[in-house]
């Protein structure tokens, strides 16, 4: 029997809290079906009539989440985009952020103006507010967002509504993150080859991440995708919350070859040694969204922004990956977990 709350990591001790939650006495005028079901979601929908409001939160904490090298302008707006990330998955527009702040005492004054402009100014980037927060003293920098958003009920996207049959797509490339904390992480990029322009992308999708916000609003208002996530802790991570989401028995049938892996990772992953797959499927701060799509409607879809299609949903209850040779592998849904 697990003792310690490290014995079950992150996900499970989630799945411990939601089912402690889900009971009666939750029932009241702002919450419908959907509202329970966005218990274990990116973000909770709040009954408005037409409507959802949209809430989530995020905590990030200096020794977990924000590398030596990014300056605090950049923490400052990765807080709002790990919050308007959970809305994009949603399809939700946004309306403003509440930001507390636990900051150390001997923290410079330049450094905390510079992480409130990060803040601001990737508000007006996804078009919302600060609305509120707090501050408090800190023996580390620690930043908790929670952002609103607002969705028609017609257009909402969830976790859980994929069946099989459906297309598996993404929005962009996978790996870009990942490879940038490769290059933070490690110096060879002063001993070995690398073009400046590669080194620059990949550093700047690790230290300075974007929210899918338009993507998402798109999505959604095609009421093409039968479920949605944003790609955070990696793409295998993400695609078992999506298995345990759905009330229907799914499983997915991944091709590894339609993988959208850009070349850089490649680059990178052949200088440092690493397995460029692995940085694409489980190593996630790649921001993208993960969507299912019914095959009838994929194509139409496609002429409404980029998406990558990179598979099939089956009743296996498994992700099975095809590898370039037509090789199936079983594989665990494994990336990212805090508490572990």
């Amino acid at each position: 029997m697990p003792s310690k709350i490290s014995d079950l990591g992150e996900k499970l001790l989630i799945k411990r809290l939601l089912s402690k939650s889900k009971n009666p006495r939750l029932n009241s005028l702002f919450l419908d079906e959907n509202s329970i079901k966005s218990l274990s979601d990116d973000a909770a929908l709040l009954n408005l009539g037409e409507n959802y409001l949209v809430a989530c939160s995020d905590m990030l904490i200096q020794s977990t989440h924000f590398p030596k090298e990014m300056s605090p302008y950049q923490i400052g707006k990765k807080i709002v985009t790990v919050n308007v990330s959970d809305l994009a998955a949603m399809g939700a527009e946004t309306i403003g952020i509440i930001v507390s702040m636990g900051l150390p005492k001997n923290m410079l004054l330049t450094d905390f103006d510079d992480l409130v402009d990060g803040v601001l100014d990737n508000c007006n980037k996804y078009g919302m507010a600060l609305i509120g927060g707090d501050t408090n003293e800190s023996s580390e920098l620690t930043l908790s967002g929670t952002c609103l958003g607002i969705v028609g009920k017609k257009n909402v996207m969830m976790k859980n509504g994929t069946h099989p049959g459906d297309i598996v797509a993404v929005t962009g490339p996978l790996g870009l993150a990942a490879a940038g904390f490769k290059v933070l992480l490690n110096p060879f990029h002063n001993k070995n080859p690398l073009e400046e322009d590669t080194k620059n992308l990949v550093i700047k999708h690790a230290l300075e991440p974007e929210a899918k916000m338009k993507e998402g609003i798109i999505l959604a208002k095609s009421n093409s995708i039968s479920s949605a996530t944003d790609i955070t802790d990696g793409l295998l991570s993400e695609l078992g919350e999506l298995i345990d989401a759905n009330e229907n028995e799914i499983g997915f049938i991944i091709s590894m070859k339609d993988l959208p892996i850009p070349k850089e990772v490649f680059d990178i992953a052949n200088i440092t040694g690493s397995d460029p797959l692995d940085m694409a499927t489980a190593y996630g701060e790649d921001f993208e969204l993960l969507l299912t799509v019914p095959p009838n409607l994929f194509n139409d879809l496609k002429t409404k922004l980029s998406i990558y299609k990179i598979g099939l949903v089956d009743s296996s209850g498994k992700i099975k990956m095809i590898d370039k040779e037509g090789n199936t592998n079983i594989i665990t849904p494994r990336g990212y977990e805090h508490l572990k």
